[in-house]
């Protein structure tokens, strides 16, 4: 039989304990990733109980207290609060989401948060966005067109503008391609549930005139035909999207164009 084992830099650790102070009754406890690659150990899980009677409701609010009032040393992104910038994505009680809309009375008992999975590490919670980003520069995110501009705005019709509906509000919080399995194990070619989102989104509107230029660079084994509509995606999008169904139109606009 065959034995695996991981390396022993990346066995986690029990790290350190931050109880609440004394009195306190109304506790929620988190346990958060560490790892600090500067100091050359393992990652550990740092453990808090939090007074919640002095802390907002969102589990960004509970990781906000840590920094400012607990251990200064937690690294983390995060700037808008609303649901709208994505930075704040990370692994809630084993779900990617976003920390800033998530409740923290939505969970029971121990709350357990980790950088997103399957990416490397930059420093705690901060997961490396490098290729992630670059896929998606990859996909021309911009209105690509080959007549000259118009005196005014490109038009569209309320029809055709109801297509973006369900495309245009991802945020690039990256929840959906850090939870595809196919994404784990082909993440330098399959651009993932995310960026082909995006790239639907392009194809999709009716003001782009370069869909089939756009399509020529989808036709790739690895970069659209490595989802193999696990639905991961969709179950953890935090804004409510259907990337894989943004993936099936695309698959559909290949085969339509194949008999056309």
């Amino acid at each position: 039989m065959v034995e695996f084992s991981l390396p022993k830099n990346s066995v986690l650790k029990k790290g350190k304990e931050f109880p609440a102070a004394e009195g306190v009754v109304n506790i929620r406890r988190f346990e958060v990733y560490r790892w600090d690659p500067d100091l050359g150990e393992n990652p550990r899980i740092d453990g808090y109980d939090i007074d919640m009677d002095n802390c907002g409701p969102m589990v960004l609010d509970a990781i906000i207290k840590i920094k400012n009032e607990i251990d200064t040393s937690l690294t983390f992104r995060r700037s808008c609060r609303e649901g709208v910038c994505g930075s704040c994505s990370m692994n809630v009680n084993g779900k990617n989401t976003l920390a800033c809309i998530k409740a923290i009375e939505d969970y029971d008992g121990t709350i357990k948060i980790f950088p997103l999975p399957h990416m490397d590490v930059i420093k705690d919670l901060v997961a490396d966005m490098t290729n992630f980003y670059a896929q998606y520069a990859s996909i021309k995110p911009w209105i690509d067109t080959q007549t000259p501009a118009p005196d005014r705005e490109r038009l569209q019709s309320k029809e055709e503008r109801k297509k973006l509906d369900g495309l245009y509000e991802c945020v690039l919080c990256a929840c959906c391609s850090a939870s595809c399995p196919s994404y784990w194990w082909n993440s330098d070619k399959y651009l993932g549930p995310a960026v082909l989102l995006q790239a639907s989104r392009w194809l999709e509107d009716s003001r782009d005139e370069n869909t089939g230029e756009r399509l020529d660079e989808l036709e790739d084994p690895y970069k659209l035909y490595r989802c193999h509509t696990i639905m991961s995606c969709t179950d953890t999008c935090p804004k409510g999207l259907n990337p894989a169904k943004a993936i099936a139109d695309i698959k559909k606009m290949m085969v339509v164009r194949q008999q056309g």
